[in-house]
């Protein structure tokens, strides 16, 4: 990433209890009533490292060629638990703050009813091998207890970020795979959705070949680990989004990275914390599918928080004017091959030109619900 996105809030352990929200929107429809402003759906997240940016690289037009579709690829299976459980709405984060500490603010109902009442992502970025597990546990443990379906943020890879605004993570790759283990402890048995380390895959370019290597070496093994502790999560692997790397060469990467491997991938997401239309991504990650080859039932899940207006045309990524957010978080997606479409980047939270980065913006949030 070029920039950084949001600063996270502090998750902790997040215990307490926890009610159940209805279907958060699980009906692939945006809000009945507009505008919609921020209202954080579920993002909770350790403190201290800012989820990625709207990731922008030098070289980010999008190629004119793009590889076909394979002709003898094998009808994709589908699958059983996509679409039967609704997804998971955390109760703590900054925006549900915000909409109980300002009950009487005008905007309060239009952030509440079109942001804050949407399952969110829940990001875990510090590097902390002691508690991660409990903290994971948390989410999932609650998530469970509604009967959904949590997605979790995994975001501590080491040089997360080429050292850019959202760098950190743990200290080297030996250190990350113990804090791998930890937080794949925590997942249970249940069904969840793990988003693994965004931009790791597509922003490699500040890394020499071994570092590469290494690092595509780790996240193949963190995908093995995590399926290993929980047959029941899904593991997606960064593919970028439609404007960065080419078809072809993301797939290679993802390759590498263990993309391809029924033992440690479901499939691949695109445009966290960006703002590229759907069906751009949909149709660039159907590409990097096919170009990527593995078994049939490799899917995809698409960021769609704040793309309802697409990105804007001159490249801006940090809090654009005029953005709006997305098709609301859901497995039925009605596209083949694509299994969800998530709000992995809170809306309202900023990029750090409409508030600090990282923190929640009542302005910026009730902008994008009414766009």
């Amino acid at each position: 990433m070029v920039a950084a996105a949001s600063v996270v809030v502090v998750l902790g352990a997040a215990a307490g209890t926890l009610t159940a929200y209805g279907d958060g929107g699980d009906d692939g429809t945006r809000g009945a009533g507009r505008p919609h402003p921020k209202a954080s759906a579920s993002l909770v997240v350790p403190a201290s490292a800012p989820p990625p940016s709207p990731s922008v690289s030098a070289s980010a037009s999008v190629p004119a060629a793009r590889p076909k579709p394979s002709p003898g690829r094998t009808a994709r299976v589908p699958r059983a638990a996509a679409g039967s459980t609704g997804l998971y709405r955390h109760p703590d984060s900054q925006v549900l703050d915000w909409v109980r500490a300002n009950p009487g603010d005008p905007r309060t109902a239009v952030i509440e009813s079109e942001i804050a009442s949407r399952p969110a992502a829940v990001w875990f970025t510090e590097y902390d091998p002691e508690t991660v597990t409990s903290r994971v546990r948390a989410v999932t443990s609650g998530a469970a207890a509604q009967g959904r379906v949590p997605v979790l943020v995994a975001y501590a890879i080491p040089d997360r970020d080429c050292g850019g605004a959202s760098e950190g993570g743990a200290p080297d790759l030996d250190a990350y795979a113990g804090w791998i283990d930890a937080f794949a402890a925590g997942l249970g048995r249940g069904e969840a959705v793990v988003v693994l380390e965004p931009d790791s895959v597509a922003q490699t370019d500040c890394l020499d070949a071994a570092a590469r290597a290494a690092r595509l070496a780790a996240l193949a093994r963190a995908g093995r680990v995590l399926k290993g502790a929980d047959p029941r999560a899904r593991v997606y692997y960064d593919a970028g989004h439609s404007a960065w790397n080419s078809p072809a060469a993301q797939a290679a990467l993802l390759r590498q990275a263990g993309a391809a491997s029924a033992a440690s991938s479901d499939g691949i997401f695109s445009n966290v914390s960006n703002f590229h239309r759907t069906a751009d991504e949909v149709a660039y990650d159907r590409r990097v599918l096919d170009a990527l080859g593995g078994p049939p039932g490799l899917g995809a899940v698409i960021d769609t928080s704040r793309n309802g207006n697409g990105a804007p045309a001159d490249g801006e990524w940090c809090d654009p004017d005029g953005r709006s957010i997305g098709s609301a978080p859901t497995f039925r997606t009605g596209q083949d091959r694509i299994d969800a479409y998530l709000w992995v980047k809170l809306p309202g939270e900023s990029d750090g030109c409409k508030g600090a980065a990282g923190e929640f913006s009542p302005s910026y949030a009730y902008e994008l619900a009414s766009s």
